[in-house]
């Protein structure tokens, strides 16, 4: 009667040890994709940030110069 006690103890521990080990394994797996998602959102993210900058840049350029042009303008008529 013991035996039979201690096997189905062990069994059941066993098991549910496989199914706890197999639900982690799903967990990590999750977690990976998780993390390769939030990586390519940071990606965008930063490359929108790049072009919104570069484009402020250069408009500030530009209308600097335009600004600089209409000085050397005035100042040779």
């Amino acid at each position: 009667m013991k035996r039979l006690i201690y096997s189905t103890v062990l069994g059941l521990a066993l098991t549910g040890a496989a199914l706890w080990a197999q639900a982690d394994t799903q967990g990590a797996k999750q977690e990976m994709k998780q993390a390769g998602h939030d990586v390519k959102d940071a990606a965008k993210s930063t490359g929108r940030a790049t072009k919104k900058t570069a484009k402020k840049g250069a408009r500030k350029v530009k209308h600097g110069a335009h600004k600089a042009a209409e000085a050397v303008e005035d100042k040779t008529k």
